[in-house]
């Protein structure tokens, strides 16, 4: 667990932020979007999804956002990378997932030089309350709907043509 870096207004103070998973969106750096578009894109995937801290470069291209799902007590934070560890990470994966992956899937793979990562934050109480409780009920009420999550995933995958993947899992998510 963490400090909350993102500032979540639905909870009490003294609560923590828990990593559930992350996603990633493989793709050519060639199709990085705009702000705008990343904006666009999350607006049409989730009404109650609230967006904060919106980054752009010089040009108007997507760097960051973080998604407040306030009702949820999650947050999903997006960051844009590009480079050789995007591709060397792309590579690695397509060595393992090359018996899983269609023919263009796999090119798609081998091809990206850029992502956007997808990373999904459960709010947890820090009450000493829970301590003897089992994992299952830590999480306490809430939490963010898997769907709402793939939605978003799914929606930054159309918008640059990318492969989303679950990179712990092993698996490509459409």
């Amino acid at each position: 667990m963490m400090d909350d870096p993102f500032g979540f207004e639905s909870a009490g103070s003294g609560d923590d932020l828990e990593w559930l998973e992350t996603y990633v969106v493989f793709f050519e750096s060639a199709a990085r979007p705009t702000l705008t578009q990343v904006e666009s894109a999350i607006g049409e995937a989730g009404h109650r999804l609230r967006m904060e801290r919106l980054k752009a470069n010089d040009d108007g291209q997507f760097k960051s956002v973080l998604v407040q799902a306030a009702e949820d007590n999650a947050a999903i934070d997006i960051r844009y990378e590009e480079g050789d560890a995007v591709s060397d990470r792309a590579m690695a994966l397509a060595k393992q997932l090359r018996e899983e992956l269609e023919g263009e899937q796999l090119a798609q793979l081998l091809r990206s030089d850029a992502w956007l990562e997808v990373m999904h934050f459960q709010r947890v109480a820090a009450t000493d309350e829970w301590a003897d409780e089992p994992e299952e009920d830590f999480m306490g009420p809430g939490g963010l709907d898997p769907a709402t999550l793939i939605t978003v995933v799914e929606a930054l995958a159309r918008l640059t043509g990318g492969l989303p993947i679950d990179p712990e899992a092993g698996e490509v998510l459409i």
